[in-house]
């Protein structure tokens, strides 16, 4: 059962009670407040069925009025309905509940009585309250009754006046007497060098409750029988005497006294109990437990006969500042040494380790200065806490004069911290195991001894423990073992620290592959830790005269071995016999945690008992390592096998099993979940099931997995010995099947380190080597454990040459339990080894290996997929790509190799992917890639459509690479949703159209277009896109046709020209976004960059875009009009940066003739005769609009002179400038006049005028009546000129006639 905690709001008086009946688990008790208490734990299948929350009435209190507070009193619990109490007057008071037989249900039905009233008749003694009261003497110190079920309702009571009465149910006294303080007829003896009145028997007893009387049923079936022990604990030779007591009828008569054994000098009874006529009685023996039985006889004489018979505990190790020291003998950390020491299984209880770390932390908080910060740190664990602040305040000083570190100062005071924790364990150890009573556990369990923090059992001990145990108080012995106790003897000349360097040394050459003969191995490692100089002269002669005198040495030996290695002859190990499947056999019923428990204990006992002696032998083989060359080598193998066996065996008991998590609450089924919603519903949510956590040792752990039906002691930690194999092997050179198993055991359990140490013992047998590849696996030792992986496939197959040892060994740890009948299976089974640890490395070099090995027609596909998948995983590209061509499976090369492409695309392995020929499979590569360029985000790397681009290049296919990045940038396009990524996508998109129309350059221009299939969504895109030219066959709605849209390289740049204007204007007005940008036409959007004064990018853009830009040229001109107006305010305002590019800051003159010079320049560029010189025009109507008064350059005159002089003398008619108009006619006869003097007209076009003009202009200025001075005199000049112009004409028609 779980443990459970109650809280009381005062002290428990001693003693109470828990006893069963009605199915529930009851516990009496009375506290110092005269509360009674009557709690009843309901109980199925060993279970608690109870709930704090329950409708009855779990816990009852009845206030006793009869007692008085705060009073400390002795208190018997007969059973749930009756209890006395014995005052300090010596008063007796009887609480009984009226429910006799029956449940208790509520808290009012008790009664009191006092006892002591009145007396039976012919007995002169009346029990006065007052009386008792009086007198310390009358103080009853002990009280018993029988125990239930029985009628018999006679209480019995012992005074500390050493009065020994006998109450009835009615209160009355039926039976008292005075006991002796000293046993009839004999005299205590004295303690040497005590004084008289120290030793003198004292007059009363102890004050303290006691148990000192017990009932018992008597031989025969009507006699009852009490037994009082006498306490003489002043005595040397004895603890006191017991009277025997027998009913005849209803009085008491006495019938035997006799006294207790000689070993109970100076010790403390604690309690007694009689079981069958057996007396059991537990001692408290300096502090520890001592067990005595005797038989009990019902006359003087029988009862004299009798035996003591007495138990102690096996000998343990106690951590004595000498055990310390040579522990400290060993390589290795102190800390580790004297941490594993105090942590090893029945060395202290956890309580104890807390205390005293408790203790510890409390004393290093109170040194001044700060605390460490690992006295503040919490811990999860009593073990981390003792490992992280034992030591912490010792520090590594230096020494003041020379700076150099003082480790050996260091050294010592950690060692001296250390100590003292230890001391204060063992300290708080001894109360720990301070013995409180003695009981009967059962008809298995036997007699229990229970201490204040363990629980022990009465069991026999078996030949081993029983020959260390003679070995140890140095008792005769049989003849047979005359070698043994030799050896016992010499190791105790030789001294603990002598044997411990022997221990070293063995250890030391066992656990390494033992090539030579065992005698030459055993020579050298004594010649190693020289031997001989630890053996003087006097000891050598003795043993040599011992052995001398032993006949058959060989003998002696065997018979060790067998006490070591053997059983009991009374111990039958369980026959292995065929299962009847016929017959269906009970399940055995599994064996609980406190059985399991003793079990481990006594295998601890057992086997520390047969290391200490295999150790003794093995001394003799050091003793005698110059002889062994004469020795049986079989017999010498066997001893060294035997103490290996016996050291591997030390070792795990040695072990603890770590913490034993119990499950969750929601991992122990459905029935949980109220348990859950209880604590919530209580807010006791961190409340843990179990309050009380025990440890265990690595034998209790390994018991729990065993299914013997044995339970008994010693048979069942026997059979648990035989079961793991290690006492049983005959040769050092062979791991036997079961050797092989506990390995492996220790490996499923968890326990890495343990298992490493048990394998490091065994030789490197093919199953010891599967174990221990496997355990390296586990610790993450991956090429360690596939190079013994790999050694261990040569062991199948044909090519295998396995003994039927190793074979049994090796198949009893494989799965299934048998042989791998290939390389190939082995191969398979550790590469899924390696996949289980997520290996993926040794996972494919193991399946390539299997690969290599599989039998002829093995269909090998999935290792093939697994090694190409593989491979990728570890970026291994170029052994994947040779894997995947190599595979001769077509279907897999078309399944592995998007996964390769994908891999490599992710892994920024591009190069390398380029680099691939991909023979044969050119078109899978593109499928995959076009794939991802179709599906995955073209914003998120890896950038497959760069990816598919860079193939196509590669490959010369520049169409393809063109249509990849125009897919991309019309995708990237569909993505402009959000107008806060308008930037960052729309510079993505310019960079796909650059790119595509580079590749695009590269073909034929002739051809370079590229087709791209029309989608709904290209049909209904957001924006207006300019419509682009389609082939429209004529079964375009023929079933499994699709319509498809021929985009050319000017296509390109257009949709590249005009998304990049929109990023410009967004750039520099964001407000644009949400305003309809995105929508803005062409002609808008090159005006908006006008009016942005980017005249540059407008006229680039506009070009690009064959749009007309009139409008731009006229905004131009006006900028420039405003500079030469006002220049100053022109320049101080943001709109004149066009002016601050570097190629326009660097020509000279001023921002106005900057601002012209930029004109003139972009209307040679941009202005000619395909535009039939549009802008120029443009540009002298915006100047003569913005001031009619003032010239035009001279440039732009000039320029409409020489190409459209029509035009311009419309313009200065239009405009009244009269002058300009008649000058500007001049200029043209004049040039038409020189090429007639230059050349002679073929055609009449050549004399050709516009004299309609001409006439218009004659005409204006003669209307003109301010006509200036200047007008008239141009006038004048001009029908000069027409009128020899005509006479020049005519002489040409002559001249052509």
């Amino acid at each position: 059962m779980p443990p459970f905690r109650f809280d009381f709001p005062s002290p428990i008086l001693p003693y109470p009670a828990v006893t069963r009946a009605f199915g529930c688990i009851f516990l009496v008790a009375v506290t110092a407040s005269a509360s009674l208490y009557h709690i009843a734990l309901p109980v199925r299948d060993r279970n608690p069925s109870w709930q704090p929350q329950d409708t009855n009435l779990w816990c009852r209190e009845y206030e006793i009025q009869g007692m008085p507070r705060d009073t400390d009193a002795l208190v018997h619990v007969h059973d749930i309905h009756f209890a006395v109490i014995a005052l300090p007057d010596g008063s007796l008071l009887r609480v009984d509940s009226n429910l006799i037989g029956q449940f208790p249900s509520t808290a009012d039905h008790w009664t009191e009585t006092r006892l002591g009233a009145r007396t039976l008749s012919g007995l002169s003694y009346l029990l006065s309250s007052k009386g008792i009261g009086s007198s310390e003497s009358s103080q009853v110190v002990a009280m018993t009754s029988f125990p239930p079920p029985t009628d018999v309702g006679d209480l019995y009571a012992l005074s500390r006046d050493r009065t020994f009465r006998s109450f009835t149910p009615s209160g009355a006294v039926s039976y008292s007497t005075t006991l002796p303080a000293v046993p009839p007829g004999k005299l205590v003896t004295l303690d040497p060098g005590s004084t008289q009145a120290s030793t003198k028997p004292s007059v009363l007893l102890p004050p303290d409750p006691q148990k000192l009387i017990r009932a018992f049923p008597g031989p025969t079936t009507n006699t009852l029988c009490v037994l009082v022990f006498i306490p003489t604990e002043s005595s040397s030779t004895s603890g006191g005497f017991f009277h025997l007591f027998s009913s005849a009828g209803t009085a008491l008569r006495p019938l035997v006294t006799f006294e207790a054994p000689k070993t109970t000098g100076h010790a403390h009874l604690a309690d007694f109990i009689v079981q069958d006529a057996t007396l059991y009685t537990l001692w408290d023996k300096e502090g520890q437990s001592m067990v005595q039985e005797i038989e009990l006889a019902f006359d003087e004489s029988s009862m004299a006969e009798q035996q003591w018979q007495t138990a102690y505990y096996p000998s343990e190790i106690e951590l004595a500042p000498a055990y310390l020291d040579e522990l400290l003998l060993a390589a290795g950390s102190l800390t580790d040494k004297f941490f594993e020491a105090i942590m090893r299984p029945g060395m202290f209880s956890p309580l104890t380790l807390q205390i005293a770390i408790d203790q510890y932390t409390d004393s290093c908080r109170s040194l001044p200065g700060p605390a460490p910060p690992q006295l503040l740190a919490a811990y999860t664990n009593v073990a981390e806490q003792i490992a992280a602040v034992v030591g912490c305040t010792v520090r590594l000083t230096r020494d003041p004069h020379t700076g150099a570190a003082q480790h050996t100062k260091y050294w010592n005071a950690l060692k001296r911290d250390w100590e003292g924790f230890i001391a204060r364990c063992r300290e708080v150890e001894r109360s720990a195991r301070w013995p409180l009573a003695i009981g009967l556990g059962g008809e298995k369990d036997g007699v229990l001894v229970i201490e204040r923090e363990r629980v022990a059992t009465l069991v026999p001990g078996d030949f081993a423990l029983q020959l260390h145990k003679d070995l140890e108080r140095e008792s005769e012995i049989n003849s047979q073992y005359e070698l043994l106790d030799l050896i016992w003897k010499l190791r105790e000349k030789l001294g603990p620290r002598t044997m411990r360097k022997l221990e070293d040394q063995l250890v030391m050459m066992l656990q390494q592959e033992l090539s030579f003969a065992f005698a030459d191995v055993v020579s050298d490692s004594a010649a190693r830790m020289h031997y001989r100089d630890y053996v003087d002269e006097g000891l050598e002669s003795w043993v040599t005269m011992r052995l001398s005198a032993i006949r058959n040495v060989d003998a002696g030996i065997r018979a060790i071995m067998d006490s070591i290695g053997g059983y009991d002859q009374t111990i039958v190990k369980p026959e292995q016999t065929e299962p009847d499947l016929a017959e269906s056999r009970p399940p055995v019923p599994a064996v609980s945690a406190w059985r399991r428990a003793s079990i481990a204990s006594y295998v601890t006992a057992s086997v520390e008992a047969r290391y200490e002696l295999a150790l003794s032998l093995a001394g003799l083989l050091y003793y005698l390592a110059d002889d062994l060359h004469t020795w049986d080598p079989t017999l010498l193998g066997e001893i060294l096998v035997v103490f290996r066996g016996a050291a591997m065996l030390r070792y795990i008991t040695r072990q603890p099993a770590g913490d034993i998590v119990s499950p969750s609450l929601l991992a122990d089924g459905a029935g949980n979940d109220d348990d859950v919603v209880l604590r919530m519903r209580n807010m006791h949510v961190s409340a843990r099931r179990y309050g009380f956590k025990p440890t265990f040792s690595l034998v209790h752990r390994l018991l729990a997995q065993d299914s013997s039906p044995v339970y008994e002691l010693p048979q069942a930690a026997h059979v648990f010995l035989d079961a793991t194999g290690l006492l049983q092997s005959v040769i050092p050179s062979h791991a036997t099947k079961l050797e092989v198993q506990v390995c492996e055991t220790l490996r499923l359990l968890g326990y890495h380190e343990v298992a490493r140490e048990m394998l490091s013992w065994l030789p490197r047998t093919p199953g010891v080597t599967y174990v221990q590849g496997r355990l390296w696996l586990e610790e993450g030792r991956l090429d360690d454990a596939a190079t013994v992986m790999e050694c261990l496939a040569g062991s199948f197959g044909s090519r295998g040459a396995l003994s039927d040892e190793d074979s049994e060994a090796l198949a009893a740890v494989l799965p299934g339990a048998e042989l791998f009948g290939t390389e190939f299976d082995c191969y398979l089974h550790t590469a899924g080894l390696f996949k289980t640890a997520s290996d993926t490395l040794h996972e494919v070099s193991f399946t390539q290996l299997a690969i290599s090995a599989a039998p002829p027609g093995t269909d090998t596909a999935s290792l093939w997929h697994g090694v190409i998948r593989g491979l990728t995983d570890l970026g291994l590209y170029e052994d994947a790509y040779a894997s995947l061509v190599s595979t001769p499976y077509e279907k897999l090369k078309r399944e592995c190799i998007s996964q390769l492409i994908y891999r490599m695309c992710e892994e920024d392995a591009v190069k390398r992917l380029m680099s691939f020929n991909f023979a044969g499979l050119a078109d899978e590569v593109e499928d995959a890639l076009a794939f991802k360029v179709r599906n995955a985000d073209p914003r998120i790397r890896p950038f497959y459509s760069r990816i598919l681009y860079t193939w196509y290049i590669s490959r010369g296919d520049y169409r393809n690479a063109a249509l990849t990045m125009y897919q991309r940038a019309r995708k990237l396009g569909a993505l402009i949703g959000d107008l806060s990524d308008f930037v960052s996508l729309t510079e993505l998109q310019l960079e796909a159209y650059v790119v595509g129309m580079n590749a695009l350059a590269l073909i034929d221009q002739k051809n370079a277009w590229i087709v791209l299939p029309v989608t709904g969504e290209t049909e209904h895109e957001p924006r207006k896109r300019r419509k682009l030219s389609r082939n429209v066959p004529e079964n375009r709605y023929s079933a499994g046709k699709r319509d498809a849209e021929i985009v050319h390289l000017s296509d390109m740049q257009y949709e590249y020209t005009l998304l990049s204007a929109r990023l410009e204007l967004i750039g520099r007005d964001p407000t644009l976004l949400s305003a309809g940008g995105l929508t803005l036409s062409p002609p808008s959007i090159i005006m908006r960059l006008a009016q942005n004064n980017l005249f540059s990018v407008a006229m680039a853009t506009a070009r690009c875009l064959k749009e007309d830009m009139t409008d731009l040229f006229g905004h131009l001109t006006r900028q420039c009009l405003r500079l030469a107006r006002n220049p100053d305010a022109v320049v101080a305002e943001d709109t004149s940066d066009w002016l601050l590019t570097d190629k326009v800051s660097s020509w000279p003159g001023t921002p106005t003739d900057r601002g012209w010079r930029f004109l003139r320049q972009a209307l040679e560029r941009h202005d000619g005769s395909e535009t039939d010189f549009r802008y120029s025009k443009v540009t002298l109507e915006t100047i003569l609009e913005y001031d009619r008064a003032s010239p035009p350059p001279p440039w732009l005159v000039h320029t409409l002179e020489t190409q459209h002089p029509e035009y311009l003398i419309r313009t200065c008619l239009r405009y009244d400038n009269l002058d300009s108009a008649l000058d500007h006619v001049l200029a043209l006869m004049r040039r038409s006049d020189a090429r007639l003097a230059q050349e002679l007209p073929k055609t009449s076009a050549a004399t050709w005028l516009p004299y309609t003009l001409i006439d218009q202009v004659l005409l204006a200025a003669d209307s003109q009546e301010d006509l200036s001075s200047r007008g008239k005199v141009l006038q004048k000049e001009l029908r000069s000129e027409i009128t020899s112009r005509i006479k020049r004409v005519q002489k040409f028609s002559q001249a052509a006639r």
